[in-house]
């Protein structure tokens, strides 16, 4: 096993890096995918040390006391912050937990497990199983669960494409291209849910308002569920802007 411990800027290089879990409090984490030899960069760091570790093909990178199910116990405020970047295989599973650091996860078609308290994630180029969740950081890229975050999200699924959101008061706004081919169930129980795309219906049941459809040949699936945020489906065309919601006026369903 190899370990290090950091405490000023410095750049390791890694071999064999079969998976990754990183967990840190403040600052940003970017995990980029990359077909040269993996690495890890730490341009900034304040407060204590970084642990970083490499066992049989495991690279850690952490505080020596912070572990991942206890995130939650670090929401006092932190002196502790570090700008972290790391390059690993594409094809490497990636469990990333920060506290109000922000996280960019690209490139990744593993496995990827991104948990937040505050901090805002990104997520791009992601073709694997994706599981995200946060307090009340904003999400982008896109299995996402979230209870006050805003959820936005510019995408091209490709065929059998699952993509899933859910929260409890955030908004949601999704963006398709015009040409999409997936299967949509739009849903918020106490907000309202609208659509940009004219194939979509109303399902005007008790409990909620829907909208639900197929667009094109229907290969892929977005489920969006909220229990009181604004579901808004937008429609790209070239010279669309990034989507925002409660920016159309399009179909919806207001029951």
């Amino acid at each position: 096993m190899a370990q290090w411990t950091v405490d000023a800027p410095t750049s390791l290089d890694l071999d064999g890096v079969v998976a990754l879990r990183v967990r840190v409090i403040s600052g940003s984490v970017a995990v980029l995918s990359t077909g040269d030899q993996p690495r890890v960069d730490v341009a900034a760091l304040t407060g204590q040390p970084l642990l970083v570790k490499h066992e049989a093909g495991i690279l850690t990178v952490t505080y020596p006391d912070l572990t991942w199910d206890g995130l939650l116990g670090w929401l006092r405020p932190q002196p502790h912050s570090a700008n972290i970047t790391v390059t690993v295989p594409r094809e490497c599973p990636t469990q990333l937990g920060v506290v109000s650091a922000s996280a960019v996860v690209s490139g990744i078609s593993a496995p990827t497990s991104v948990k937040s308290v505050s901090g805002k994630i990104t997520l791009d180029g992601m073709s694997g199983v994706l599981d995200a969740k946060t307090v009340s950081g904003d999400v982008e890229r896109l299995d996402a669960r979230t209870v006050s975050g805003r959820v936005t999200a510019d995408l091209d699924p490709g065929d059998g494409a699952k993509l899933r959101v859910a929260t409890v008061s955030g908004e949601v706004a999704i963006r398709l291209p015009a040409q999409a081919s997936t299967q949509v169930e739009l849903r918020s129980i106490g907000g309202r849910v609208q659509s940009e795309f004219a194939g979509l219906a109303p399902a005007r049941a008790p409990g909620g308002s829907t909208l639900t459809g197929t667009l094109g040949a229907g290969a892929g699936q977005l489920v969006v569920t909220s229990v009181s945020g604004l579901v808004t489906l937008l429609e790209r065309n070239h010279q669309a802007a990034s989507p925002s919601p409660g920016q159309p006026e399009p179909q919806e369903d207001a029951s």
